[in-house]
C-alpha cells in the first residue's frame, strides 16, 4: 500500500480554503465590512495562507525525515490556523450574523498565535536535532 502523506493533504485543503475565504472577503464581504474589519479579515487570510505553505513544506520534509517534532508542528499549525485565522474571520464579520455574542473569541486569537509560534519552535528544534 502506498504511503499517504496526510500533512500534504491537510496543507492542500488549508491552502484551498485560504484562497476561497480570501476571494469571499475580497468580492463579497469587502462592501459589508469597515476598513478596520476588512484589514483584520485580510490578516486572517494572510496568516492562514502563510501557514498552509509552511505545512506543505513540513509535509515534504517529513518525506525525507519524519520526526515527532514535525508531526507536532503540523498539529500545532492546524490548531493555530483554526484558532488565529478562524477567530479573526468570525470576529471581523460578527456584525453580519450575530448580535455580538462572539466576544468570547477575543482571547482565542492570541492563543492561536501562541500555537503558531510553538509550531515554529518545533520546526527550528527539528532542524537542529542530530537524529
Amino acid at each position: 500500500m502506498k504511503y499517504i502523506n496526510f500533512t500534504i493533504i491537510i496543507a492542500a485543503l488549508s491552502g484551498f480554503t485560504a484562497v476561497a475565504i480570501g476571494a469571499l472577503g475580497a468580492h463579497a464581504l469587502k462592501p459589508l465590512l469597515s476598513e478596520d474589519q476588512f484589514q483584520s479579515f485580510e490578516t486572517g487570510v494572510k496568516y492562514h495562507f502563510y501557514h498552509a505553505i509552511v505545512m506543505l513544506i513540513i509535509g515534504i520534509w517529513k518525506e525525507q525525515k519524519s520526526t515527532e517534532k514535525l508531526k507536532w508542528a503540523a498539529y500545532l499549525l492546524i490548531a493555530g490556523i483554526l484558532c488565529f485565522s478562524g477567530s479573526i474571520y468570525l470576529l471581523s464579520t460578527a456584525h453580519l450574523y450575530s448580535t455580538g455574542g462572539l466576544k468570547f473569541l477575543g482571547p482565542v486569537t492570541p492563543l492561536g498565535g501562541l500555537l503558531l509560534m510553538s509550531a515554529w519552535v518545533l520546526i527550528g528544534l527539528n532542524a537542529v536535532s542530530k537524529k
